[in-house]
C-alpha cells in the first residue's frame, strides 16, 4: 500500500469586480477497491455551499456559486488517500474468443460510448500506419499495450505546444504534446480497432522513479480487457495503470473530466493559476516554488464586460504535465 497527501490549489484573479460566479468541479478522488480516501476537504474562498452529485459516467460532482462581488476565488483540495496494487491480467483466453466479446460491447448502452470514434481527417492513413502491427491474431490486451507503446515512441512530450482547443488531428500531424493529447490520440487508436476505450483525469503520485506527470493533474486511458475489466494505460509513461496513479474522473474525452469549470459575470480579463503538491512519506514532489504556483495563464479583456466563459481554463488544468 501506498499513502499520499494532495493539495490541489486554483486560483483566480480578475481585473475588475466580478458576480454571479457559477462552478463545477470534479476534484473527488474516485473510491474504489484500490483507493481509499482516509480525509478529503475542499475549501473555497466565501465558503459557498457546495451541491454533489453523480454524472452519467458515475463521477463524483461538486457545484457551487459565489454571487456577490470578488475580485478573486480560491480553489483549495487538500486529500488524504491509501492506493493498493493492481491485480494484473493473466490474458489467457485465446484471442479470437476475446474480439468475439468484444464485438458483443456494441450493443451494450455501457460501452456504446466508448466505443464511438472521433472524427478523425487522417483516419486512413493512421489505420494504414497501424495495421502492419495490430492484428486479431493478438490479444486486445497485447494490441492495446502495443498501442500504447506507438504513442510514447512516436510521439514528443513538449509542454506548451497544444491547447484544450487543439485537435487530435493537429497533435497527429505535430508528433508532439503533452498527456492530453497522447490520451485522446491512444483513445482514436483503440477504438479504431474496436476495443472500448475511456478518457480518465487525476493524478501520477512520486514512488521512486521519476514519471512525467508528477506533481501535476495527469490524463490516461482505460481499456476495457475482455475476462478482466477496464485497465489503464498510460500513454505518456509507457507503463499500465498502478498504485501511483489516483483517479479524479472517466469519461468520453476530457470534456467528460474537466477539474474544473464555471461562468461568471464581469471582465474576461483574469488570471488562473494553479499548484498541486503531492507527499509520498518523505517523498515531496510539488510544483510550487517560494509559494507560487508556477503554471499562469492571463486571459485578456476581449472587450466590454459581458457574461463569459472561463476561456482556457482547461489548458491550465492540464497544460501543466
Amino acid at each position: 500500500m501506498s499513502t499520499y497527501k494532495i493539495k490541489h490549489i486554483t486560483r483566480y484573479s480578475y481585473t475588475s469586480t466580478v458576480i454571479d460566479c457559477i462552478n463545477q468541479i470534479m476534484l473527488y478522488p474516485i473510491i474504489d477497491a484500490l483507493l481509499e480516501v482516509r480525509n478529503h476537504e475542499i475549501r473555497i474562498s466565501n465558503d459557498p455551499v457546495i451541491e454533489n452529485f453523480v454524472d452519467y459516467f458515475g463521477n463524483h460532482i461538486g457545484v457551487f456559486s459565489v454571487i456577490k462581488p470578488h475580485t478573486s476565488l480560491l480553489i483549495e483540495s487538500v486529500a488524504d488517500v491509501i492506493t493498493k496494487p493492481i491485480i494484473f491480467p493473466t490474458d489467457d483466453m485465446d484471442a479470437s474468443s476475446q474480439w468475439e466479446i468484444l464485438k458483443e460491447l456494441k450493443h451494450h448502452t455501457a460501452y456504446m460510448d466508448f466505443l464511438k470514434p472521433e472524427y478523425f481527417i487522417s483516419h486512413d492513413e493512421v489505420k494504414n500506419i497501424l495495421c502492419e502491427f495490430i492484428n486479431e491474431e493478438r490479444t486486445p490486451l497485447q494490441n492495446a499495450s502495443a498501442l500504447s507503446e506507438y504513442v510514447y515512441n512516436n510521439f514528443t512530450y513538449q509542454k506548451g505546444i497544444t491547447s484544450v482547443e487543439s485537435k487530435t488531428e493537429d497533435v497527429w500531424q505535430l508528433k508532439a504534446g503533452v498527456c492530453q493529447d497522447f490520451a485522446h490520440i491512444l483513445l482514436i487508436f483503440l477504438r479504431m480497432f474496436k476495443i472500448p476505450s475511456r478518457y480518465v483525469s487525476g493524478y501520477i503520485c512520486p514512488k521512486g522513479k521519476e514519471m512525467r506527470g508528477e506533481g501535476a493533474t495527469h490524463a490516461w486511458v482505460e481499456a476495457f480487457i475482455p475476462n478482466y475489466g477496464w485497465l489503464g494505460l498510460d500513454p505518456t509513461n509507457n507503463c499500465i495503470v498502478n498504485d501511483q496513479h489516483i483517479r479524479l474522473a472517466k469519461g468520453r474525452n476530457f470534456a467528460d473530466c474537466t477539474p474544473v469549470k464555471g461562468t461568471y459575470k464581469g471582465s474576461g480579463e483574469h488570471t488562473l493559476e494553479v499548484s498541486v503538491e503531492i507527499k509520498n512519506g518523505n517523498t515531496r514532489k510539488s510544483s510550487e516554488k517560494q509559494g507560487l504556483p508556477k503554471f499562469s495563464y492571463q486571459v485578456k479583456n476581449p472587450g466590454e464586460p459581458i457574461n463569459s466563459y472561463r476561456y482556457n481554463l482547461e489548458v491550465q488544468q492540464q497544460q501543466q504535465q
